[in-house]
């Protein structure tokens, strides 16, 4: 089983990385730099402007090290990879199975009937947790018809109608999920997903963390020799990891959304530390990111038993032991692709 690494945050919008030997080289300002060894390293993620050297890139591109671009407000903007790697049979396997419905509804199902459940343990747990906080009537219908879709989904046959029931899903989903906010709620209400951009506290949240989601996902997806680029749920688009978006379906409401609110409800982060621009668009300022950060990491430490493999992981390692699972599935090793559910 793979161990779960280090991941290397960049937050300093000023600061340039280079390689010197087997180091990494973060210099913030002139005459200030930090040193950190390559080989205790999984990924790089930076938050700047400033970029990194060619040898760098090319170091961490030969030792499978992720690296990745965003703005300093979290927004995608490149991802450094090497020589593709893996198996070109199971790729070639993968661009088959996308053309197809009789192949990919099925792992389409999978992946909509993991996020559905999950989604629905979510809120389960806020009704059987905090039963005297929250609307249980509200929470409980949304419950039940999330369990009426689930039942529905098994007879899907076509990606249309299976990303009909997820818009459904995810509408009443969404729908109560300001319930679940008991604390800072003139902070952090929430009254529908939006994005591009974020236009409160609590979407600004959420995105911010799918992104780290979406990064780790893809990552997780090349390291077992899949192209996140090519899914079965999400339609191939110019630039879109489809595959990385079908696989976090799952892993959103117990990676991110569980994080979010608790990070709300237990007054990690507060309201001062957004800001909503002119265009009406809400950003994080640099100490709300930094603990979002803190705090992502050590959930990603956290153990749980996975209900297929039957042993313990980090919540780290979920992407890529979903990812294992779906290659397998392609090879022919499994019948079909397990879904993860939270227990």
């Amino acid at each position: 089983m793979k161990h779960l690494g280090n991941v290397l945050y960049i937050t300093t919008p000023e600061a340039f990385l280079s390689l010197d030997g087997e180091n990494v080289v973060i210099k913030k300002e002139e005459g200030a730099s930090t040193r950190l060894p390559l080989h205790n390293l999984e990924n790089i993620v930076c938050f700047t402007w400033q970029g990194a050297s060619p040898a760098l890139m090319g170091a961490c591109a030969d030792r499978n090290i992720g690296l990745t671009f965003l703005t300093p407000n979290g927004r995608f903007q490149a991802r450094v990879t090497g020589r593709v790697k893996g198996n070109v049979l199971l790729r070639k396997k993968q661009f088959e199975w996308s053309e197809k419905e009789a192949q990919s509804v099925p792992i389409a199902r999978s992946f909509l009937l993991g996020k559905i459940s999950n989604c629905r343990k979510v809120l389960e747990r806020a009704i059987r947790d905090h039963a005297m906080l929250v609307n249980v009537e509200a929470l409980t219908g949304a419950s039940n018809f999330m369990k009426e879709t689930l039942k529905a989904i098994p007879q899907c046959n076509s990606t249309a109608d299976l990303m009909g029931f997820e818009g459904s899903a995810a509408k009443i989903y969404f729908g109560v999920f300001d319930h679940l906010i008991l604390h800072q709620r003139d902070d952090f209400f929430f009254k529908e997903r939006n994005r591009r951009p974020p236009l409160d506290n609590m979407n600004a949240l959420l995105s911010f963390l799918y992104t780290l989601l979406t990064n780790e996902t893809a990552s997780a997806l090349e390291t077992v020799g899949l192209d996140p680029f090519v899914g079965f749920l999400h339609r191939d688009r110019p630039g879109r990891p489809s595959l990385a978006l079908d696989l976090m379906e799952e892993l959103r409401p117990v990676l991110v959304d569980r994080l979010a609110l608790s990070l709300v409800n237990r007054k990690q982060i507060a309201g001062k530390g957004f800001t909503q621009k002119e265009s009406g668009g809400v950003l994080m300022d640099d100490d709300t990111r930094k603990a979002v950060l803190v705090a992502w990491q050590e959930r990603k430490k956290e153990e749980l038993m996975h209900p297929y493999l039957k042993e313990k992981i980090p919540f780290g390692l979920l992407p890529h032991v979903q990812a294992m699972l779906l290659a397998r599935h392609l090879r022919g090793d499994l019948d079909a692709y397990p879904p993860f559910f939270w227990n």
